[in-house]
């Protein structure tokens, strides 16, 4: 298994952007992105914190793609 990068909110959502994702919904500090092809995941934004990898473990499950394909984007 492949071990996750530590990655900041903004980098991430910076990625999702570059990926085709747009950001529709917003509540509180978590943002909801989602794809046109109907892919969808929340994204926690707090400033200057790392995504725990938990959390990133499961964005990219939501948005089908392996950890690979993420490094790739970044």
């Amino acid at each position: 298994m492949t071990k996750f990068p530590a990655v900041k909110s903004q980098k991430l959502v910076k990625a999702l952007q570059k990926m085709g994702f747009f950001g529709y919904h917003r509540v509180g500090s978590h943002v909801q992105f989602k794809h046109l092809d109907g892919r969808r995941t929340t994204v926690p934004v707090h400033s200057g914190k790392d995504i725990p990898r938990g959390t990133l473990r499961a964005v990219l499950k939501q948005i089908n793609i392996s950890p690979e394909e993420f490094r790739d984007v970044l």
